[in-house]
């Protein structure tokens, strides 16, 4: 009976472990395009201007 609670415990933690990543990488995967759109325009900006750099 020991053991079969020690492996509830190993399972319900890599179950929260494998939650918080997939709600990480949901979050990272709506930021991801707002950078993306960020960094053309930063870059299409800088180039009409005739810019080296930032």
């Amino acid at each position: 009976m020991n053991a079969l609670i020690w492996i509830v415990l190993v399972i319900a933690i890599i179950f929260f472990i494998i939650g918080g990543t997939v709600k990480a990488v949901s979050f990272l995967l709506w930021i991801a395009p707002i950078l993306l759109v960020i960094a053309v325009v930063v870059f299409l900006v800088n180039r009409s201007r005739g810019g080296r750099g930032l």
